[in-house]
């Protein structure tokens, strides 16, 4: 087989997407009956890490356990990767000893530096730029929750003319989410403070008919389907803390802009969250939020992720 990379959303495409969500959907119904899915058994994924985690180093991590491999856990703190050592040389050492990378860092180049030299699938769990696995997730969740057939699974085609709403910052997520709609069929609704726009040369959108941009974050959400956002301060923007919290007060997701999204909209946080600053706790706590579904499909998602670029299409 011919090696297949995931650093960014649009690496895949539409058919390979409904593929994984029916695949993440009968992994995940396998895990919730005990069923053992060890399609990985003797595989071994390295992860390394250059920014901290929780979600994606227990998702990935307790995934491939469950999948049959191993995992061998990398920080630039107690590798070589701290010390100096060119990403591709430790690409090339790291990819002849593994099966499967996944790398949680900063800039998107160090990713495709390393994807470039690996003889080993790569995957992004992270980047200042993008964050696949989180929206691959959060799709997944979405057609969970309205967008079955009538097999009770997740049909993609149900993503047709529906509208995400993005209200904050223009991060790692609104550029994915903008790659995502140009690949599956559904709009974005972005709402940023002035100065922190979606730079749209790094998100890669081709054309503008999968979104549109709005000064006012409750006219984002008027008749959304699904209304999510992010922290105001990503990792390594700690800096600018203060001068964001300013910036982003009025883009708080409350219950006027859930009330101003459709009645059955749902309300999405990659987490972590903080209360009372990007979201209203009656929010992220009350009846329309799926964020500790879309915790959990992380782990369900990267799985059929991982089975997919190890194994290609199985039966």
């Amino acid at each position: 087989m011919k090696i297949k990379h995931y650093l960014q959303f649009s690496d895949l495409d539409a058919q390979e997407y409904a593929y994984l969500f029916a695949r993440a959907a009968l992994i995940k119904k396998k895990f919730r009956a005990y069923e053992k899915h060890h399609v990985l058994a003797d595989r071994t994924m390295a992860m390394i890490f250059e920014k901290a985690s929780t979600r994606t180093r227990v998702s990935f991590e307790a995934g491939m356990y469950q999948l049959g491999g191993s995992v061998v856990h990398l920080t630039t703190g107690d590798s070589q990767l701290g010390r100096a050592e060119p990403i591709e040389d430790s690409a090339k050492v790291i990819s002849r000893m593994v099966d499967l990378v996944m790398i949680r860092t900063y800039e998107q180049t160090k990713i495709e530096r390393f994807a470039e030299h690996s003889r080993v699938p790569v995957i992004n769990g992270l980047t200042n730029e993008f964050h696949p696995c989180q929206i691959l997730a959060d799709i997944f969740t979405y057609l969970e929750h309205r967008g079955t057939n009538s097999q009770g699974m997740p049909d993609p085609s149900f993503l047709t003319g529906k509208t995400v709403a993005w209200v904050g910052d223009g991060n790692n997520m609104a550029n994915t989410w903008l790659q995502a709609s140009e690949i599956l069929g559904f709009k974005v609704h972005l709402s940023t403070p002035s100065g922190y726009e979606v730079d749209q040369s790094i998100a890669g959108i081709r054309s503008s008919d999968s979104y549109a941009v709005f000064k006012d974050p409750m006219q984002a959400c008027a008749g959304a389907d699904l209304v999510t956002t992010d922290v105001w301060t990503s990792m390594g923007y700690e800096a600018e803390n203060d001068a964001r919290k300013k910036a982003f007060a009025d883009w708080c997701v409350d219950a006027d802009m859930m009330a101003a999204a459709k009645p059955d909209a749902l309300f999405m946080h990659c987490l972590p969250a903080h209360r009372g600053e990007e979201v209203a706790a009656d929010v992220i706590d009350g009846r329309q939020s799926v964020v500790w579904d879309e915790a959990e499909n992380r782990m369900h998602a990267q799985k059929a992720l991982m089975e997919y670029l190890l194994l290609g299409r199985v039966a």
